[in-house]
């Protein structure tokens, strides 16, 4: 039985911004995953997975061709609650360790997890190998025998998609075995490397997240400072970056050669359901756009803060009559739930339980981890999000971006553990959509054209940061893991490839400061996740396409929505999108979603007459 949830206190974080309080900040409750380290439901789970893990392989290794359609349907079941129970584990083994990466105690128990999951799954391996020996005529079969088989067919669609690069079953083990000393620990290097570092600014000493908060203040003095000392943390510490990225993307192309591959991006496409043409058509598009948007936009603001030309800590600068104000906690969460309620009132009841339940963690702690995430955990439990809530206006555009996708994901739950997952194209939709009903919802209330400015300026920005920014991103691991191939690549070489890509998004309005090179560095999506980053400009443009459905005025549009959204993992993204008259692999899919961002710029400019 789940241990009941205890009740949840709203603790006051302290956190504060520039010396003004942001109120009583949540603290997770993870209670509702285990109640603690030493939880006798934490120790029936792990003895439950262990032995069912071993009886699975017992009762199935070498026999799934074999098996009817009723007895692989059973399969699959069994297959599913052991992914169940233990995602759970590791959900409260990473939550906990992200609250405070640099606690020795976390750091040990979710590693000690880590290797007792691996150890006792390497027995699974078998499972998706030999499904992919089953004859495609078998597998059709079946499907068309039992419809509850058949709800699985997107599982094993996705499974087979790898059959042309599985390696033989003692490799496959091989693999999963050692991954805990691998890429695994070299991500846990970075994250612990990152949440450890400390900033000197204008005497005080600060962790990552205040110091490239200081980026975006009023206060230029401020925001340079701020940006030479991230420069100059990172240039002591490049020699480690370097080294967890060389060995990344080393063992990467190790991996890749073996399995045959084509590229090096080629996993995360064959992961993401989707299509290398389609991805290319979105680079090529945004690309090509850099003119018209990102060094369009960066040339205004440069006029609006009355410079010829822009320094790197000039890129995120709130206009000069932007209000500095903060967002208290509460105003956050009145703002983006009458946003979502606006919408659809159904939205803004999925989204309260975050705030009233334990689900969010938004106060910035020494240890944190930076950033910000929404975990969906298990299908069963519920997802959890994490912020870094300093009380900027991006702060609140942040949480209704993380409260779109604990939406989304408590939605596809229904799904089951094993076609709840989205793949990351996907993943972004809910997240970007709640945070343009919330940026729309706050335009309208607009009373003043300087402050609709002010407004507009800031979607740009933030769409500038997850289309072009994030491509921007995209073509420098491509380029890093192309010229890795070729040998072992320096910390100045790095910055070389870093460079060439900024200086062609960002536009001839810049100059950049000496070390900018390294910001590189503290990423954590090319450790983690490669190539992931292309999915913010490919949720952004979908997202934009979708608003675009919307405010044609479609009646049926929320009902496709919610639809969309319980689908989870279970559909491709191009039947997910059939219901709006949407196709994204057709090209001018995609400049129809960076002519919304050009427009906004159109409006910018107007106003300058």
């Amino acid at each position: 039985m789940t241990p009941l949830p205890l009740p949840f206190p709203l603790f006051d974080a302290n956190a504060t911004a520039g010396g003004k309080p942001l109120g009583n900040l949540p603290d997770w409750d993870l209670s509702d995953l285990y109640a603690g380290e030493d939880a006798p439901e934490l120790d029936r789970d792990w003895a439950w997975l262990e032995k069912a893990c071993a009886e699975f392989a017992s009762d199935y290794e070498g026999k799934l061709a074999g098996l009817d359609a009723a007895g692989l349907l059973e399969c699959v079941l069994r297959y599913e609650r052991i992914d169940s129970v233990g995602g759970r584990i590791m959900s409260f083994a990473g939550l906990r360790y992200y609250q405070n990466t640099t606690d020795a105690d976390r750091a040990k128990f979710m590693a000690d997890a880590q290797d007792r999951i691996t150890t006792y799954t390497t027995p699974l391996v078998f499972f998706s190998l030999e499904v992919n020996r089953i004859e495609d005529d078998i597998l059709a079969a079946h499907f068309e025998a039992n419809s509850d088989l058949a709800r699985y067919k997107p599982i094993f669609d996705r499974m087979r998609a790898m059959k042309p690069y599985q390696l033989s079953d003692e490799l496959e083990k091989f693999l999963h075995d050692q991954s805990t000393v691998g890429s695994a620990a070299w991500n846990r290097l970075f994250d612990e490397t990152v949440a450890g570092l400390e900033f000197e600014v204008d005497g005080e000493t600060m962790g990552i997240e205040a110091t490239l908060n200081l980026l975006s203040e009023q206060d230029r003095d401020k925001r340079e400072a701020g940006a030479r000392a991230v420069a100059e943390v990172f240039g002591e510490n490049l020699k480690i970056f370097a080294r967890v990225h060389n060995t990344l993307a080393k063992e990467k192309e190790i991996t890749d050669r073996w399995r045959g591959l084509p590229t090096p991006q080629a996993s995360r496409h064959l992961a993401n359901h989707v299509e290398p043409e389609v991805v290319e058509a979105l680079r090529n598009a945004v690309v090509e756009a850099y003119p018209k948007l990102s060094h369009r936009y960066y040339a205004l603001k440069a006029k609006w803060l009355g410079l010829d030309k822009l320094q790197v800590w000039d890129r995120n600068a709130p206009l000069p009559q932007a209000d500095d104000r903060l967002v208290n906690w509460d105003e956050a969460r009145k703002t983006v739930l009458d946003a979502y309620a606006d919408f659809d009132p159904e939205m803004a009841k999925l989204a309260e339980p975050f705030f009233d339940k334990g689900w969010i963690d938004a106060g910035v702690k020494p240890g944190k981890a930076p950033g910000a995430f929404a975990h969906p955990t298990v299908a069963d439990v519920h997802p959890y999000v994490m912020l870094n809530y300093l009380g900027k206006p991006r702060d609140v555009m942040t949480l209704a971006h993380e409260l779109g996708h604990g939406v989304h994901q408590v939605l596809a739950a229904g799904q089951g553990e094993l076609l709840s997952s989205t793949p990351l194209t996907l993943a972004e939709t809910a997240s970007v959509f709640g945070e343009m009903l919330t940026f729309r919802k706050l335009l309208d209330a607009a009373e003043t054209k300087e402050e609709k400015r002010t407004m507009l300026a800031g979607k740009v920005e933030d769409m500038i940061n997850t289309v072009v920014r994030q491509i921007a991103f995209y073509d420098f691991e491509c380029k890093l893991h192309d010229a890795r191939r070729k040998g072992e690549l320096t910390p100045d070489d790095i910055n070389a490839l870093w460079m060439s890509v900024q200086a062609e998004s960002l536009g001839p309005v810049f100059e950049f400061m000496d070390g900018y090179e390294t910001f590189w560095a503290y990423i954590p999506h090319f450790v983690h996740s490669p190539f992931y980053v292309y999915a913010y400009a490919f949720g952004d443009g979908l997202v934009n396409a979708l608003y675009a459905v919307y405010a044609e005025g479609d009646p049926d549009f929320q009902t496709k929505y919610f639809e969309m959204l319980k689908a989870g993992g279970s559909m491709h993204h191009s039947e997910l999108l059939a219901p709006f008259g949407l196709d994204a692999s057709d090209p001018k899919f995609w400049d129809k979603g960076l002519s919304m961002i050009s427009g906004f710029i159109d409006e910018l400019e107007a106003m300058e007459d």
